[in-house]
């Protein structure tokens, strides 16, 4: 089963999508995508890492490349999140570059063939306008992709606002 959680910020996506990984059966996995630049990245993500073990997660971590995951046993896996994935994919040396959207969406087939349940966090885009400085409509424009191709493919596909979950596709869990 594939749910798709999307959100502006601090809209309360991730909770909620936490919240359906913690009605699931263990194994639980965490799939985060920030990369790590310098010390306060670091502790962040060790105090995020404490908080999800306290819930029986099991951290993977991947800012690139999820094609590279390999899962050890089937389980739910939540990814938080896909603005993330889509910036390091595209602006990581390292990265997919310009083919983000399609190496995204190969990596999370692949992810969810691993898992009973895959739970992605994503967030809205365009919904504040459509002039942008810079590379960021060519951002916006990749995590778009991926947000409609992953909506089209997913089970369940919920907006959260304020915390209230709205569900466009499928029926609330």
């Amino acid at each position: 089963m594939l749910t798709l959680v999307l959100g502006g910020a601090a809209s309360g996506k991730s909770g909620y999508a936490e919240s359906l990984v913690l009605k699931t059966a263990l194994p639980r996995y965490y799939i985060a995508t920030m990369q790590v630049w310098d010390a306060e990245c670091a502790a962040r993500v060790e105090k995020h890492r404490k908080m999800r073990a306290a819930k029986q997660f099991e951290t993977v971590e991947c800012p690139l490349h999820l094609e590279n995951i390999h899962l050890p046993a089937r389980g739910t896996a939540l990814l938080e999140d896909l603005g993330n994935l889509t910036a390091n994919e595209l602006y990581d040396p390292a990265g997919a570059g310009e083919n983000a959207a399609s190496a995204i969406l190969r990596g999370l087939d692949q992810l969810a063939g691993q898992c009973v349940h895959l739970i992605v966090v994503s967030n809205e885009v365009f919904s504040g306008g459509a002039d942008y400085a810079g590379d960021t409509g060519r951002y916006l424009k990749a995590l778009a992709q991926v947000n409609n191709a992953l909506a089209a493919r997913a089970d369940h596909v919920v907006r959260v606002v304020c915390g209230i979950p709205v569900y466009y596709k499928g029926v609330e869990k």
